[in-house]
């Protein structure tokens, strides 16, 4: 009997670290190696921007927040921002979407000095592209998916708020490994 439940045990300690692995591989929709969405959206600014154009080449962070001026979304943008040069001197573009408008996203980058490219995604013409689901409240969740020359390379489907950018200056130390 202790046997059986031994080898019980590891098996659903297996599924668990198997299930974990396979969530950083995919979201359901997107997985590593699948090429950037070619989706359009309009910038902080008004100007529309086409992803899969934009992060062609070299490494883009597209990463995903519920709400432009929120504790937990100025968290997450203020670390890239307080990591901005180290992430574009390892050549990395940076793409934050949430369901704003433009007026609430250029007063977020105006506020909080986020030096990088926000995108009001008001038609959820990118959280379709990239599955991104919405939560109960109709926001999106909080993703970040990193592209290496319009390749998936990584995702993060629980992304981290005040840790975003030290996430993704590990992944780029193992990618150069």
């Amino acid at each position: 009997m202790r046997l059986l439940l031994s080898q019980f045990a590891l098996i659903v300690g297996l599924a668990v670290v198997v299930g974990a692995t396979s969530n950083q591989q995919t979201n359901g929709k997107l997985r590593i190696g699948d090429p950037l969405p070619a989706v359009t959206s309009a910038d902080q600014n008004g100007s529309p921007v086409d992803l899969a154009k934009e992060g062609g080449a070299g490494y883009t962070l597209v990463y995903f927040f519920p709400k432009a001026m929120t504790p937990g979304c100025t968290a997450q943008a203020c670390s890239l921002r307080d990591s901005y040069t180290e992430l574009q001197n390892k050549g990395v573009k940076i793409f934050g979407v949430s369901l704003d408008t433009v007026e609430a996203q250029k007063k977020f980058a105006e506020v909080d000095h986020l030096p990088f490219v926000l995108l009001a995604d008001l038609e959820k013409k990118v959280v379709s592209a990239f599955g991104v689901p919405l939560m109960g409240n109709g926001l999106a969740t909080r993703q970040a998916y990193l592209f290496k020359d319009g390749k998936l390379v990584w995702l993060d489907t629980h992304a981290s708020t005040s840790q975003q950018a030290q996430d993704v200056l590990a992944v780029l130390a193992r990618q150069s490994d």
